[in-house]
């Protein structure tokens, strides 16, 4: 077995691969192991990606590239790892079915599962299977025991021990019937709401503006849900999300900005709209594209009751000094490593199967 040692100078390896790719700039680094091998050839997948799935742009990939280069730092991933205990681990071979809503979006997954020393297993989306194996290949470069321990599988899943599986909530069923004796985390769908008290700054909604469009608003941490006292007046948010404006001139955005408006206004819904984005009083949690949903609130306990009851389907909280367990504004797409989807602490299950 690879020494936790060695995996976790493997991933920091990864890391420093990555830090060639920010939104910024591309710029090719001298002493970066293999990368004569590996960044032309990244850049070809990084391209491919964009080509496979239009909702994949340029800025987006970088983001999640840059991103993930930040997080996989030898500190970071000693800090993460603290509480593997190798001796307890017998290196068991574990599925994972990814999501392809956002560029990379299983990478934790992925990291969870090898780093506390077990084999993966790889199913990935149709949406989002150019990159991974791509670094899947250099992380086997720097690390040669990595091989034979890492396989991508486009065939029905066979021959694992343990699985952790993400998709719809309808998926999700079919998931924890097909699954249901093996050793399992099954996670479903998931969004991400903010807390409006009335006291936020346009600089406030200027970062909120960030969980609200990043991705297109496609990942789980993105905000799709507003909570807002009563007779809440939206001029200070609509200045904030003005940041955004240029996101209308991406086609996919716009036909689905110009769709989602002429279905609101056919069925003769309130809604205030400034160009990007639609916002509508609507209980539910998930906004289809460019458009968030609002709901007014008559007082903070009885917000806070509620937050917690509908917990399984939210995940984040966006405020300031309102709830334990907030996220700043700004934040939602700057998970730490132990900010783990659906708060199921991955290393612990992998722990224990």
């Amino acid at each position: 077995m690879i020494s936790i040692q060695n995996r976790i100078t493997a991933f920091a390896k990864l890391g420093h691969f990555l830090s060639q790719f920010s939104i910024d700039n591309i710029n090719k680094i001298d002493n970066i192991e293999h990368n004569d091998l590996f960044f032309d050839g990244f850049l070809h997948q990084i391209k491919i990606a964009q080509e496979n799935n239009s909702w994949f742009t340029k800025d987006n990939i970088l983001f999640s590239l840059q991103s993930w280069s930040k997080s996989l730092t030898e500190s970071n991933l000693t800090e993460f790892t603290k509480n593997i205990n190798s001796d307890t681990i017998s290196g068991k071979k574990v599925a994972i079915i990814l999501a392809g809503n956002v560029p990379l979006v299983g990478f934790h997954d992925f990291l969870s599962v090898l780093i506390s020393g077990h084999s993966v297993l790889v199913k990935q989306s149709s949406n989002d299977k150019h990159i991974l194996p791509f670094l899947a290949k250099y992380l086997e470069y720097v690390e040669e025991d990595f091989k034979g321990k890492i396989t991508f599988t486009e065939e029905k899943l066979s021959n694992f021990d343990a699985v952790i599986a993400t998709g719809s909530d309808n998926t999700a069923r079919y998931f924890e019937y097909y699954f249901k004796d093996k050793p399992n985390i099954i996670r479903k769908s998931r969004n991400s709401v903010a807390v409006i008290t009335g006291k936020e700054t346009e600089e406030d909604f200027v970062k909120l503006s960030d969980d609200v469009f990043q991705y297109f608003g496609l990942g789980c941490r993105s905000v799709s849900k507003l909570y807002v006292p009563k007779d809440y007046n939206f001029d200070t948010f609509f200045t904030g999300m003005y940041a955004k404006k240029d996101i209308i001139n991406n086609a996919k955005y716009a036909n689905n900005y110009d769709y989602n408006k002429a279905v609101y206004l056919m069925s003769e819904f309130d809604l205030l709209e400034n160009g990007f984005l639609m916002i509508k009083e609507d209980e539910s949690y998930s906004s289809p594209i460019a458009s968030v949903f609002y709901e007014y609130y008559d007082n903070e306990i009885d917000l806070k009751i509620k937050l917690h009851q509908d917990r399984e389907k939210i995940q984040c909280i966006v405020a300031k000094d309102f709830i334990e367990n907030e996220v700043a504004f700004g934040q939602t797409q700057h998970p730490k490593l132990n900010d783990f989807a659906d708060g199921v602490n991955t290393l612990e299950f992998l722990s224990k199967i």
